[in-house]
């Protein structure tokens, strides 16, 4: 069945792939955003296809418009990226929370019935289980590192969504997205970061193994998610997930942080010596979804690590 979304943020990585699946399908399809950290040029290649309101998600009135007989609207606009974390902490707080807000009043205004939210695995930080399933304890573990802004604001939006305008909606869901990656999602994420470094790396030592510093030991460990494979599991999840229910989605494949990076040298067909450096404050040591609730709706992530790897490099290298 053909609906009309509202996909805020919509410009930035996840939002710009999500746009395109939708509009692909068929459906009509707005976008909200302003650019603070998304880039239009990302939807170059379906324009004319969707409506564009260029806008402040805080911006009550602006949404109020943006909002008008839509079925559906996908709150993904934030602030993200670990630099905007230290750098920003007001912005991401205010971004989070107030366009949280301006949001939730727009489709009160205009009677939308649907609402899908985009949460975060910084909304529960450092599970005491691994892999972590849904309902384990959100927490923030310590207020004063602005590292936590972001995860702060996820934790407070999943307050605010279940409890706000708990009588509006006839489908609320709420997602956790884990380490989504691919071409085109940014500088500020670990997977372009190490790709960027690497290559500089391999440039200055032609021969042997190439000298590379990491972030501690690398034995940290996370789970990747191929873009394609969390744009599945997220419209799955909305339409097919239950009424005031959260999901991660992500892969159930745990890798460490020095086995990312030796998996980013091979594809150079090039071998790393790893040199550890201090774990920034506040960095967690491990992350992967229990993402049983998700297999149940039917999801099955299809690209492997290392094909994903070789896809999202492959475009990085042609883009510099």
């Amino acid at each position: 069945m053909k609906r009309s979304y509202l996909v805020t943020g919509g410009t930035g990585f996840i939002g710009s792939y999500l746009v395109r699946r939708l509009v692909k399908d068929g459906h009509r399809v707005r976008v909200v955003d302003n650019d603070l950290r998304g880039r239009s040029s990302r939807l170059a290649d379906i324009s004319g296809r969707f409506e564009m309101f260029r806008c402040d998600i805080r911006d009550t009135n602006a949404m109020i418009e943006a909002a008008q007989g839509v079925d559906s609207i996908l709150h993904l606009a934030a602030l993200n990226g670990t630099e905007n974390f230290y750098r920003r902490p007001d912005v991401v707080l205010d971004v989070g929370i107030r366009g949280l807000f301006a949001i939730l009043d727009a489709a009160r205004a205009n009677g939308v019935e649907e609402f899908v939210l985009a949460s975060s695995s910084e909304a529960y930080q450092s599970a005491s289980i691994v892999p972590t399933p849904e309902e384990v304890s959100l927490s923030i573990p310590d207020p004063w590192n602005p590292r936590f802004s972001y995860g702060g604001s996820k934790l407070i939006s999943e307050i605010i969504v279940a409890n706000y305008l708990r009588d509006v909606f006839k489908q609320l869901i709420v997602f956790r997205p884990h380490n989504v990656y691919g071409a085109d999602m940014g500088e500020e994420h670990v997977i372009p970061q190490l790709t960027a470094r690497a290559a500089k790396q391999i440039a200055r030592h032609p021969t042997g193994d190439v000298p590379f510093e990491i972030q501690g030991d690398g034995s940290q460990t996370r789970s990747f998610v191929y873009i394609d494979d969390f744009i599945d599991g997220l419209l799955l999840a909305a339409s097919k997930g239950a009424h005031r229910e959260t999901y991660h989605i992500g892969t159930e494949d745990e890798v460490s942080i020095a086995e990312l990076v030796n998996t980013i040298f091979a594809q150079f067909g090039r071998k790393a010596a790893l040199i550890p450096t201090d774990l920034p404050a506040g960095g967690t040591l491990r992350r992967c979804p229990d993402i049983t609730k998700m297999r149940a709706l039917g999801y099955a992530p299809k690209i492997p690590l290392e094909e994903g790897i070789r896809r999202t490099l492959n475009w990085y290298l042609k883009a510099a």
